[in-house]
């Protein structure tokens, strides 16, 4: 199960205190320039981070950016509140995990953390649609590729048991080889190139059109 020392119950963790400044960044961006209203809000680790283009990439709505560099997802189960509580978001869009299981967590804590923070966001968006991007393969982790696997077999069941859209860029993302394509990637091995967000750019478009919020 989820540990609950990572839960927003208890008092605030020393392993949270490395997020506050970018948290409170965020509080201060939207008070000096409001988030649009009704906007789909995008969660989670650096790739959604990265992500610069994604206002331009999803012209036809309104979209939210709130990824924090490195965070695993106990992270944003932990500042759930204030990830998605000032948004009142039309629909979430979550990446992460792939650190979780580079910092040695089981496939099985990572979906147990997904689990949890499906829980906290559901306390503030309990209607609005939900996607979860699976954990992409990457060339700099190429040991991790089994783990991933797992943790996204068991992801998957869980995001289907609770009614969030499982939406796969794991498959897309590999080879001919089986292992990760170089072509979507920058020259980290790890992020996104600009190619790599025009094909997640697609799979949530699909999927914002299939839930009829385009």
């Amino acid at each position: 199960m989820f540990d609950s020392r990572n839960s927003p119950s208890g008092g605030e963790a020393a392993e949270f205190v490395e997020w506050q400044s970018e948290i409170a960044a965020f509080a201060a961006i939207d008070r000096l320039d409001p988030a649009p209203a009704d906007a789909v809000l995008f969660v989670g680790s650096s790739s959604i981070r990265l992500w610069h283009t994604l206002a331009a990439d999803l012209p036809d709505v309104p979209t939210i950016n709130r990824g924090f560099g490195g965070s695993e997802i106990a992270d944003s189960v932990y500042f759930a509140e204030q990830l998605i509580r000032p948004y009142r978001p039309r629909a979430i869009v979550m990446y992460a995990g792939g650190n979780d299981l580079a910092d040695g967590k089981s496939p099985t804590q990572v979906r147990d953390a997904f689990a949890a923070f499906v829980t906290q966001a559901r306390r503030w968006a309990v209607e609005a649609p939900f996607a979860y991007l699976s954990i992409k393969p990457n060339l700099s982790r190429r040991r991790q590729l089994p783990q991933i696997r797992q943790a996204n077999a068991l992801i998957r069941a869980c995001a289907q048991a609770r009614a969030v859209d499982y939406l796969d860029i794991h498959a897309p993302m590999l080879g001919a080889d089986g292992e990760a394509d170089p072509r979507w990637f920058d020259d980290d091995g790890l992020h996104l190139n600009a190619d790599g967000y025009a094909l997640w750019t697609g799979v949530v478009r699909d999927w914002l059109a299939r839930r009829g919020l385009l």
